[in-house]
């Protein structure tokens, strides 16, 4: 992988933290917010037969993350194309 230029590969860089500080922070608050912090009022309501508080902990944190990894991919190809450092 070469950048055309230290101020690209700087750039890319730097798109690629915001990316993941961004997604980590969804992760976070999914996860910990909505399955620890959140918990008792989420329980409140029914998600499929269980309380969405015990859902988000259980199941909802992992289908987040999943979910998230495959939007990573996405926008990494995408910025791969940008700065011409893809494997095509």
């Amino acid at each position: 992988m070469a950048f055309e230029s230290d101020q690209h590969a700087k750039d890319y860089w730097k798109e690629n933290l915001s990316l993941m500080l961004k997604l980590l922070a969804v992760w976070f608050i999914v996860s910990f917010g909505f399955g620890i912090i959140l918990v008792d009022v989420l329980n409140q309501i029914t998600f499929f037969g269980f309380k969405l508080g015990f859902w988000f902990a259980q199941q909802g944190a992992i289908y987040t993350f999943i979910i998230l990894i495959f939007i990573y991919m996405s926008k990494m190809n995408k910025l791969d194309k940008k700065y011409k450092v893809d494997e095509e």
